[in-house]
């Protein structure tokens, strides 16, 4: 018996690992974290050492609190464009209750970050 038969061996190979789309969130999750990486490395060179790095992303993190609100904003905005176009193609109670759903977990994790943040300064 060929245990190594393809109808045998799909169980080894998860079909959503070889998902385009799982594939392209993996890519832009990996850019995303490189881009991270890269913006950190270089603010350290150019300010010449982690302490500095540390001191002067202490010094502005007003404005990138400035720059989460303004993100959060545009969020919102795109958010209620979004939710006006699915409750009027879907009417059922069961999309509002998701839709409920989301924009609870949206606002809890948003809070749970920026009460993150808080605490570390």
């Amino acid at each position: 018996m060929n245990l190594m038969h393809p109808m045998r061996a799909a169980w080894l190979r998860p079909r959503w690992l070889f998902c385009r789309r799982a594939a392209k969130a993996l890519l832009w999750t990996a850019l995303i974290v490189a881009a991270a990486l890269a913006a950190n490395v270089a603010g350290i060179y150019l300010v010449g050492s982690v302490a500095g790095w540390e001191r002067w992303l202490a010094a502005a993190s007003g404005y990138f609190l400035v720059w989460r609100l303004c993100l959060y904003s545009a969020t919102a905005y795109g958010w209620v464009w979004m939710r006006r176009r699915l409750l009027a193609r879907e009417t059922d109670a069961q999309a509002r209750r998701r839709m409920g759903r989301s924009e609870i977990a949206g606002v809890a994790a948003i809070v749970a970050l920026e009460a993150s943040l808080l605490m570390q300064g």
